[in-house]
């Protein structure tokens, strides 16, 4: 099945918001999510991986202690959390190399890295293990694969002269899918009594 980009940007906010991060990151989970969708890469499998591995759970474990490089967290980073620090931080990045360590599902990193990218009006490189993605906030050229886990580098770059082609709808592994409405589902106020009765139509009532 395929889904659009606005299916799957609500589907993924729903789903961090259901795994636990607060609201501000998962919104940016659903935007990050929508722009690797957008881009034809697995967001939505990033995504499902990511909130599995239940990093909300003690998220300040997961975020980097300090702003100088290179990013380290008490654990493994969280790409959400990380990238809202990018986030505030961009400048820090427009002349200089910035190491972040053991970032988990860094492809959900790479969302935050093209946001950047527009905001300082230049390209920036992100490699780590087996991989480098350049991009200036709309074309994204990425050569290897990125991995479930690893450290990363961040820089100025040249501006890319190719990139993926944009998608305009995304068709995610079923089993990443059914992850997310599992956690989605977690948002969803539990039917009372008042409710099902509403829901049935004539209530307690009998008109005949």
């Amino acid at each position: 099945m395929s889904f659009s980009l606005n299916e799957v940007e609500v589907t993924a906010r729903k789903a961090a918001r259901g795994a636990g991060y607060p609201w501000g990151l998962a919104e940016e989970a659903g935007r990050a999510t929508r722009w690797l969708c957008a881009q034809g890469l697995p967001g939505c499998e990033s995504l499902a991986a990511l909130l599995d591995a239940d990093l909300a759970a003690a998220l300040q474990d997961h975020m980097p202690g300090g702003l100088e490089s290179p990013w380290r967290g008490r654990a493994e980073l969280c790409p959400l959390g990380t990238g809202a620090a990018l986030s505030d931080s961009a400048a820090r990045v427009s002349g200089g190399t910035l190491d972040i360590a053991d970032v988990a599902q860094p492809m959900l990193f790479l969302p935050f890295v093209a946001a950047a990218a527009r905001r300082l009006e230049t390209a920036l490189s992100l490699a780590g293990p087996g991989f480098t993605a350049v991009t200036d906030g709309t074309t994204l050229s990425l050569a290897g694969t990125i991995p479930e886990a690893g450290t990363l580098t961040l820089r100025p770059a040249a501006m890319p002269h190719t990139g993926n082609q944009e998608q305009t709808r995304a068709a995610p592994d079923s089993r990443a899918w059914q992850t997310l409405n599992r956690f989605a589902h977690r948002t969803y106020a539990p039917a009372t009594e008042e409710s099902r009765l509403m829901g049935a139509g004539a209530g307690l009532s009998d008109n005949d």
